[in-house]
């Protein structure tokens, strides 16, 4: 798949921006929806999926980049805060090659333990309940700017 194909209006984060699919809802405002990976690699898995309709990074606006990504520090110092994290791993893919498999611009914070292995992407599908938790800790830990 090319770097640089067409958008995709009925991608899932697409569906996921105008509600038509649900998500485990971590923080919302007019530039991104932030949400928990239910493929999660290690538990608390964020995304933060920008507004702008656009494949990858490579093809947002330069706005809409510099808005999403000081939200995605915003949520990666929340997440920090909530699960203590060792680490804190925040990745961005840009086309197939790359890893990206769905082709609506986002970004993973994953958090890290020492001595724990990173799971697959997209493996196994994650507790609801764990998700809600993990979240509602994440949303009370993001700092107003």
């Amino acid at each position: 798949m090319s770097l640089h194909g067409q958008y995709d209006p009925d991608n899932i984060f697409a569906k996921i921006l105008r509600g038509e699919i649900p998500c485990v809802k971590v923080y919302e405002d007019e530039h991104v929806l932030s949400f928990m990976d239910i493929y999660p690699q290690a538990p608390g898995h964020t995304l933060v999926v920008p507004r702008e309709p656009v494949r990858n990074a490579l093809e947002m606006t330069d706005g809409a980049l510099q808005a999403a990504i000081v939200r995605v520090k915003r949520i990666a110092k929340a997440v920090n805060t909530a699960l203590k994290p060792d680490g804190i791993v925040i990745t961005q893919f840009n086309g197939a090659p790359a890893g990206q498999t769905i082709f609506h611009v986002h970004f993973h914070i994953i958090p890290r333990m020492d001595g724990e292995a990173l799971g697959r992407h997209g493996g196994g599908e994650a507790d609801m309940d764990v998700l809600k938790e993990q979240a509602a800790r994440i949303a009370a830990a993001i700092e107003n700017p």
